[in-house]
Order: structure tokens, then C-alpha cells, then sequence
């Protein structure tokens, strides 16, 4: 599955307000029910924080992908925020958080939702593409960048 296919500029928010990690799952799930209004909010945001309860999922470098399995989504389904001023995250290398992945798939989505995070792992080791992500101006040219870079790495 194509990153394009998990993202789309309705789930992408580039002026997050959250300071702290919760508060953005709670921002980026909003998000995904903008996009997707069937989306049971609660069952959402439940899966995230479990996920996160086990180990921090802010990678390093200013990235972190959120990311829980819940009955509330069909197949995987994700939304990207980036906060101009840095989210204390608890990432890895301690630092703050700028972009921020977070995707949710069904429990029968096991492959599906490794085979995302594999594709989103050779994105986000692109620096060049953090650095461009981080001048984006509006949800649709950071999808497009997206797109532009996927293509690159078919």
C-alpha cells in the first residue's frame, strides 16, 4: 500500500498547537475524524496511548509515528501533523518532536500496517525530505511531497 493511500490532505494538519505528546494524539486523532467522521474517536485515541504505554514512539531526529490497532478503522488509515515550535514527546533521543506520523490500522491489518511503517521508515531516513516537510506551507503540498517522494522510492 502507498503512503498516499493512508494520508490525505484532509488528515494533515501543518500548525499543530499541542505542546505534549498526549495532547497531539488527541489533535491528530480529531484529525482523522475530520477525514474519516465514522471514526470512533475514543477506540482511536485507546489504541494509540496503548501502543505508546509500551515504548515511546518518537524515533529520533524531531519524528515520531504514533501508531495503535483498533476495530475503528477499515485497512490502515493515518494523519500528519507538524508543530512549528517542538512537542516534548519523550522521543528517544530526548529531544523535541516537529513531525508526526500517527496511523491506525484494523487488528486483521497486521501485514498491511508493517508493510506502512517499513515505506514510511525509507521516507523519513530521506533527510532531504524532513527538511522539505518542514517548509510546507498547506496539508496539500505536503501531501504532494509525499507523493513526489513514494514515487522515488518504487
Amino acid at each position: 500500500m502507498l503512503l498516499s493511500g493512508v494520508f490525505n490532505p484532509k488528515s494533515i494538519n501543518i500548525d499543530l498547537q499541542s505542546e505534549e505528546k498526549d495532547e497531539v494524539f488527541e489533535e491528530l486523532v480529531e484529525e482523522l475524524v475530520n477525514a474519516n467522521p465514522t471514526l470512533d474517536r475514543a477506540a482511536a485515541l485507546r489504541a494509540v496511548r496503548e501502543r505508546e504505554a509500551k515504548m515511546s514512539t518518537g524515533i529520533m531526529n524531531g519524528i515520531a509515528v504514533p501508531h495503535g490497532k483498533t476495530d475503528a478503522v477499515n485497512g490502515v488509515r493515518g494523519a500528519i501533523g507538524i508543530s512549528r515550535k517542538g512537542i516534548d514527546y519523550d522521543a528517544l533521543d530526548g529531544k523535541p518532536v516537529y513531525l508526526i506520523f500517527l496511523i491506525l490500522s484494523s487488528p486483521d491489518s497486521s501485514e498491511l500496517h508493517l508493510r506502512v511503517l517499513k515505506r514510511l521508515s525509507r521516507l523519513l531516513n530521506n533527510p532531504k525530505f524532513y527538511a522539505a516537510a518542514m517548509e510546507q506551507t498547506g496539508p496539500e503540498a505536503l501531501y504532494d511531497l509525499i507523493c513526489k517522494y513514494e514515487t522515488e522510492l518504487l
